[in-house]
This record gives structure tokens, C-alpha cells and sequence, in this order.
């Protein structure tokens, strides 16, 4: 936690559809309630965020900013408001949707070119030029979303030596690592997942045994295997979302999984609704428990909180970021909401 005295949420926005940019809110302990406090317009579409620190271990919050020409941002946010730190670095690819502090860099997934990008950080958490690129080539049957290579999400894993790469556009997710001598990406290995899935962000179990990769294209989660030690991932079973068939329309955003690892939550936009999984003891059999109201239109993003006891959605099209208490049960009660214009992403510091 900051030096403030109380939680904070970081909400980013897309300032193309009428988002305020990044808005900073604090956090009711007791009830969840986000109150809005700042607001930073520095950047343009800072659509998702991530926290790092400086050398003296002060906070250093991070954004894309989610256009052709991508760049990542930095903010210090010790203080009541964020103060930018330099200016946005270009990260040589077109469209970043998301991004990863990873073993000194920043790390961003860049959709619209299919890329990764390694940038350095310094001592005063600043980053620097890209230390690489990581290209991809591919597509997958669905013409439309597939025509060629989209990375939407990049996670480290546990040992912070491994970065998995989700391509939306190629039905894969790509197992990296940053070279030790230059800081850039490098393919490890390339995982294929079923032909039209469009995987977009996955989850890994609190153990670190397991990852559930959410489908965009296709309401699924298909449950992998995660061996830290090698990297290798390995698919063993599918499962759907709309057990009844009614899955017509809709695309699914993200994926959360409970503290203890029994719970598995889904946004799915066209449903605005909110799925929730349990998870077996051996973290690979999954099973649709219910769905709640998402609380707005289009959840781009879901979110536990530090607690594990609620969860924040941010509703992209009705501009809003709904908070749910969890029951013992994992299911999702409506507790609040605060507006936030095209909200795309929450992030807790």
C-alpha cells in the first residue's frame, strides 16, 4: 500500500470514446464504495494499467496508450495525484492492450501488430526505449478477427522468468522470455488452442499449476497445465461458459480467479453478465455454478479486489465501474457503482 491513508483504485479509460483518461478513486474499506478523486488526460487512451515500483520502493503506476502509434506511460503516485514521470515511449508497435511489469521491464501486448514489446526500466522507474520486439505470424478461420496476428494480453508467471503471451489472432498462447543480454522478448514455445477459439486473457491458479484461458471468439475456458520449471504450458480440457447452447453473440473479456482457487469468474459482453465457475481441487474440472448482471453494458474488465472479497467490473459502454459483494458461495451481489465514462480497465494500489 502508498503512503495515503486510504486503498486507492486506478481506472483507465478510452479518451477516444469520451473517457476522462486515467482516474484515480479511493477505496472504502468497509463497503468497496470508489470515490473519484483525480483525473489524469495526459494520454491518450489509456485503456489498461499496471503497478511497479522504484529502486526506493515508491509506487510507479504504468499505462498503454492504445493507439497505432503505442506507447507506454508513467506515472508517480506517492503523492494525492499522479505526476507524470517523463514523457509516453513508443513501443514500436501498433494498438498495446495490455502490459506486465516483468523482471525490470515493461512488458506490453500490442494488438494491432501482433507484437510484444520489452521496455527497460530505471532506478527512478522511468521507461526506456525498447530493449526488443518480439513479431508473430499467423491467423486463424475467422476472417474478420483472424486475418492475422493479435496479442491481447501478457502475464508473468509466479517465478517472474516466463511471460504468457494470449493471440487473439492465432488461437495460441506463446510461452516468452526476456533475453538476458539485450532485455528484449524471445519465444520460448507457442501453444496452439483450438482452431476459432480467439483466446484473450487468461488467469493463472493461486498455485501456479494451472492456467484458464478465456475465449473471445468462442464462450470457453480451456484449462492448462503450467509447468514453471520448464515452460511448458499444456491444454487438457475445455469448457464452456453456456452449458444450455445460448452463446450466440457474445464476447467473453476476463477471466478472475478466487484467493483460495475455487471460484472462476467470467465477464461476457453481449450477455453483460457475469459467469461464475467453480474449480475442483486438482485445479482442471470446471463447472457453471450461475450468472449475475454485470451491473452496466460491455464489462471490458473484472477485477478482485486485495481482499478477495469483491469484484469491480468496468462496463465500457454505459461508463461505469460496478462493485459486487461475494456470498460464501462466490456469487456476485450488486453493492454499488460510480461513473466513469468508456472505463476499461481497475487496477488496486
Amino acid at each position: 500500500m502508498t503512503s495515503t491513508a486510504a486503498p486507492r483504485a486506478f481506472i483507465g479509460s478510452f479518451t477516444s470514446s469520451g473517457g476522462r483518461g486515467i482516474v484515480q478513486a479511493t477505496v472504502d474499506p468497509g463497503t468497496g464504495a470508489l470515490t473519484p478523486t483525480a483525473v489524469v488526460d495526459t494520454v491518450p487512451d489509456p485503456s489498461y494499467l499496471a503497478l511497479g515500483r522504484r529502486a526506493d520502493g515508491g509506487p510507479v503506476l504504468y499505462c498503454v496508450s492504445e493507439r497505432t502509434e503505442g506507447a507506454v506511460a508513467a506515472f508517480d503516485v506517492a503523492g494525492p495525484a499522479p505526476v507524470p514521470l517523463g514523457v509516453p515511449v513508443p513501443v514500436r508497435g501498433a494498438d498495446p492492450t495490455h502490459l506486465a511489469v516483468v523482471a525490470g521491464h515493461v512488458v506490453t501486448a500490442n494488438y494491432g501488430s501482433g507484437s510484444v514489446t520489452a521496455l527497460p526500466l530505471g532506478a527512478d522507474g522511468v521507461p526506456g526505449a525498447p530493449g526488443g520486439v518480439l513479431g508473430n505470424e499467423g491467423s486463424g478461420p475467422d476472417p474478420e478477427r483472424q486475418e492475422g496476428p493479435h496479442a491481447h494480453q501478457v502475464v508473468p508467471d509466479p517465478s517472474g522468468r516466463w511471460v504468457l503471451s494470449v493471440d487473439l489472432g492465432t488461437d495460441a498462447v506463446r510461452v516468452c522470455e526476456l533475453d538476458p543480454a539485450t532485455g528484449g522478448p524471445r519465444l520460448h514455445a507457442s501453444v496452439p488452442l483450438p482452431p476459432g477459439t480467439g483466446p484473450r486473457h487468461l488467469v493463472l491458479h493461486p498455485r501456479g499449476t494451472h492456467a484458464y484461458v478465456l475465449g473471445e471468439l468462442r464462450p470457453v475456458v480451456t484449462v492448462c497445465r503450467w509447468n514453471g520449471a520448464s515452460g511448458e504450458l499444456r491444454p487438457v480440457a475445455e469448457f464452456t461458459l453456456f452449458p444450455d447452447g445460448s452463446d450466440v453473440h457474445v464476447q467473453p473479456s476476463a477471466p478472475v480467479i478466487s484467493l483460495d482457487g475455487r471460484r472462476l469468474w467470467a465477464a461476457v459482453r453481449g450477455t453483460d453478465t457475469v459467469v461464475v465457475l467453480s474449480v475442483d481441487e486438482d485445479g482442471e474440472r470446471l463447472e457453471v455454478l450461475t450468472s449475475v448482471p454485470c451491473g452496466g453494458s460491455w464489462p471490458r474488465d473484472l477485477v478482485l479486489d486485495p481482499s478477495g472479497r469483491r469484484l469491480y467490473a468496468a462496463n465500457e459502454r454505459s461508463g461505469d465501474v460496478t462493485w459486487f459483494d461475494l456470498d460464501e458461495d462466490g456469487v456476485p451481489r450488486r453493492a454499488g457503482a460510480v461513473d466513469v465514462p468508456a472505463a476499461s480497465s481497475v487496477l488496486f494500489v
